[in-house]
């Protein structure tokens, strides 16, 4: 055990070593801490970069001491399930590092992203969500290029995006298919005016879903929609039939994007958070996903679910994909 000079009052001012306690323990140590009302803690482990190859849990030998071996991987899952921050690591006598972790925001965590008293502003250009951007998480951006190229478009495809808002979506989709054409719908006006600016030769319209005939769209190639299916107040139902009868090309494809994730203090978290529940509950999440791969089944789609922070349901004409 060492301490940890000029700490934070709040602050667990010992620092503990782990070497060959199972994971539980630590997760036992740390839960003790937050509970105490520490906002910072800090422990240490064997370096992760000296087990390469082993699996978490494998013991590693080093100075005639035994190691119980965790990836990076872990360290960082543990800080995200428990609502933590995982600050850049501290070097300390190998072959040991130190760990470090902050509190996040518990104000930050009962802040909703939507926040404007009108209605069509909720997700605006002023509100919270305007500063999340999909594009720098991994996950998504893999997943969601992974699911265009499944498509398998014509080289110029119209591609129509539901719930465009600032076209984060858009960004990327310009950079998987720079042959096409974009039609983007929201009824956010001062999201749809940062989409203009941004891409000024795509099509974009502020409307109400329910006002899709008056539009005039005709037959898309690709149609997306991310995080915007589970709106409240949106007959999401509905909404999907126009889009298959009336919208979607005879080989088209779709792209239906379901958050799994909420943000905090700037995190990315796995889960929405449900009243009275600690941890992420799947059960509306899971039921809307076997709605729309059922649907999209039934209209000869050959559907795939994959994601992390979004699932995705990928709808594309069946014989069509790899």
């Amino acid at each position: 055990m060492t301490t940890t000079p000029g700490a934070d009052p709040v602050e667990s001012r010992v620092v503990r070593v782990f070497r060959g306690e199972p994971l539980v323990e630590i997760l036992a140590f740390v839960e003790a801490q937050l509970a105490a009302g520490a906002t910072r803690l800090a422990f240490c482990v064997l370096d992760p970069d000296r087990g390469r190859g082993h699996h978490a849990g494998e013991l590693v030998r080093e100075d005639g001491i035994d190691h119980v071996h965790r990836p990076w991987r872990v360290w960082v899952d543990l800080a995200e399930r428990l609502g933590l921050r995982l600050a850049t690591p501290r070097v300390v006598e190998p072959p040991l590092v130190e760990l470090r972790f902050e509190r996040l925001s518990r104000a930050a965590d009962a802040t909703p992203l939507a926040t404007a008293d009108d209605l069509t502003e909720k997700y605006g250009a002023a509100s919270a969500f305007a500063r999340v951007s999909k594009l720098e998480e991994p996950s998504f951006v893999v997943d969601f290029s992974e699911a265009v190229a499944r498509a398998k478009l014509p080289p110029t495809p119209r591609v129509l995006d539901l719930g465009v808002n600032t076209g984060d979506e858009l960004a990327l989709l310009r950079r998987l298919l720079p042959g096409a054409t974009f039609v983007g719908i929201d009824h956010s006006a001062s999201a749809i005016a940062i989409a203009r600016a941004r891409f000024p030769d795509a099509s974009l319209h502020v409307a109400d879903f329910a006002d899709l005939v008056s539009l005039e769209l005709g037959s898309f190639d690709l149609v997306v929609s991310i995080g915007t299916l589970q709106s409240t107040g949106l007959d999401d139902r509905e909404l999907v039939r126009q889009v298959v009868q009336r919208h979607l090309a005879p080989d088209g494809a779709v792209i239906f994007g379901f958050p799994n994730c909420r943000y905090v203090d700037g995190e990315i978290v796995y889960g929405t958070r449900m009243k009275n529940f600690r941890q992420p509950e799947l059960g509306l999440l899971v039921k809307d996903v076997a709605f729309y791969r059922k649907y999209l089944q039934q209209h000869e789609r050959q559907v795939f679910v994959t994601g992390k922070y979004y699932v995705l349901v990928t709808g594309v004409r069946i014989g069509s994909a790899t």
